[in-house]
C-alpha cells in the first residue's frame, strides 16, 4: 500500500464529505449551516489542492482545476459570511445565507468531479 495515495485520497475525500456536511441543510436558516465546518471544508480543500501539484499528468491537470473551481468557491462563501457578518449593517439574512450555501454547492460539484476522477483512475489501474 503506497502510504502517500492513501494520504491523497484521504484528503480528497474529507473535503468532500465537510463541504457536503455544510451545504446540506434548509438553504437560508443559518443554523443548519455552521461557520466552523465551512472553514473546515476550506482549509482541507486547499491542502488537498496542495497535494495535487506534484501530479504532472493530463489527470493530474483536471484534479488540480477541480481542487482549484472547489477553493474558490469556498473562498468566496467564506468572504460573503465575513461580509455579512462584519461590515454589511443587514447582517446574515436568509438571502445571503442562500448565497453563501449556493456558493458551497458548487464546490461540492468540483469535489464530486474530482472524487469521481479518483475513483475512475483507481479502476483503472492493473497491478
Amino acid at each position: 500500500m503506497n502510504l502517500e495515495k492513501v494520504i491523497f485520497a484521504f484528503f480528497i475525500l474529507l473535503a468532500l464529505t465537510l463541504n457536503f456536511g455544510f451545504f446540506v441543510g434548509d438553504i437560508a436558516d443559518p443554523v443548519h449551516h455552521n461557520v466552523y465546518e465551512l472553514f473546515a471544508a476550506l482549509v482541507v480543500s486547499l491542502i488537498a489542492t496542495v497535494l495535487k501539484f506534484g501530479d504532472r499528468t493530463h489527470l493530474g491537470a483536471v484534479l488540480l482545476a477541480t481542487s482549484l473551481v472547489a477553493d474558490l468557491q469556498l473562498i468566496a462563501a467564506a468572504v460573503v459570511w465575513g461580509w455579512a457578518e462584519h461590515v454589511s449593517a443587514t447582517g446574515l439574512t436568509p438571502h445571503v445565507m442562500a448565497a453563501i450555501v449556493s456558493l458551497s454547492g458548487g464546490a461540492v460539484l468540483a469535489n464530486v468531479t474530482s472524487v469521481v476522477l479518483l475513483v475512475s483512475e483507481t479502476m483503472m489501474v492493473r497491478r
